[in-house]
């Protein structure tokens, strides 16, 4: 029932929320809210931080490079902040800055990432390290050490996954599975602090303008990797080829992200999954493989669904909520 109700939760129309009284809730409409974006020197953290700047929020904007730093401080509301996700002193620091600035946090936008491509029985384990320490650690402890922070404002925590949160694939299969490992780590996270009056989502991107993809190649033609000997050739030899010639990257940007980002943080109901693709065909590929695991998962044993009773359950996840 997973992929039903990941896929099928329809958008809400936004208002604004509050637990408070409302004079108290005004009287906090005026308070700048701040917000914490991991990775936001390029492509979707970046986006996110200058639209959520552009709205009137604060955003502290995680970056490694002091060119990077400098660039996103001198855009108005945004402070850029020394913060590799892989580095537990730098994260403590940026609590200390947060704490520091008076604002407080009202979210935390984990969007750092890395990419490796690789076959699986081929790949170095330091890859996998690597990527893992970045895409699942990472996340891990930016929100555990902002935690008190959101949680004293009852605040929100957005994830940016991916669609290959649910697509697999070959020579992606170790990028899959650290983003299969944030989909069930927000799941999770979902469930737990909701106890505490936190909203949780995760934002699964297609194809948009980033540059994971170079950084991935830049990566790739530094340690040497190539298709020679591996038993994967066909597969292997192309995608070096195009890290080597450096192609334009001709995804668009991506703006759709940075709109799903601001409802998940600021609308009164926020979807607990956002599937942001610019092309139908990436849509289809996602859902159809979600379907297929359901049909997968429900099929010849002895608790399995007949076709009407799976069908009554996808109206039931399609029907609209009913008010408390």
């Amino acid at each position: 029932m997973k992929a039903f109700t990941r896929l099928l939760l329809v958008l809400v129309v936004i208002s604004v929320s509050s637990p408070l009284a409302l004079s108290a809730a005004a009287q906090a409409d005026e308070v700048q809210k701040a917000v914490l974006v991991t990775g936001a020197s390029t492509g979707i953290g970046r986006k996110i931080a200058e639209k959520l700047a552009a709205e009137g929020h604060f955003v502290y904007a995680g970056a490694r490079k002091a060119e990077d730093i400098a660039a996103l401080s001198a855009i108005e509301n945004i402070q850029g902040i020394r913060l590799d996700v892989t580095v537990q002193e730098e994260i403590d620091a940026a609590v200390r800055v947060v704490e520091e600035g008076g604002l407080g946090l009202y979210a935390v936008v984990n969007n750092a990432g890395v990419n490796v491509l690789a076959p699986l029985i081929e790949i170095d384990e330091e890859e996998l390290d690597f990527l893992f320490d970045v895409n699942i650690y990472g996340p891990y402890r930016v929100t555990k050490a902002f935690a008190p922070l959101i949680i004293e404002s009852q605040g929100r925590i957005s994830n940016i996954s991916s669609i290959s949160g649910t697509l697999s694939g070959p020579l992606y299969g170790i990028y899959s599975m650290s983003k299969h490992a944030l989909e069930a780590y927000t799941d999770s996270l979902a469930h737990e602090m909701r106890i505490l009056n936190v909203k949780v989502s995760a934002i699964e991107p297609g194809n948009y303008k980033t540059n994971i993809f170079h950084n991935r190649c830049d990566r790739m033609l530094a340690r040497g990797y190539s298709a020679e000997g591996s038993r994967f050739e066909e597969f292997v030899a192309p995608r070096v080829d195009m890290c080597k010639k450096r192609p334009i990257d001709t995804d668009p940007e991506p703006d759709q992200v940075a709109d799903a980002a601001l409802h998940a943080l600021f609308d009164d109901n926020p979807k607990e999954h956002y599937l942001v693709v610019p092309e139908q065909r990436q849509a289809e590929w996602t859902i159809r493989k979600a379907i297929e695991e359901l049909v997968s998962l429900n099929k010849d044993h002895h608790f399995s669904y007949s076709r009407d009773e799976l069908v009554q359950l996808l109206d039931e996840q399609l029907a609209p909520p009913t008010a408390e």
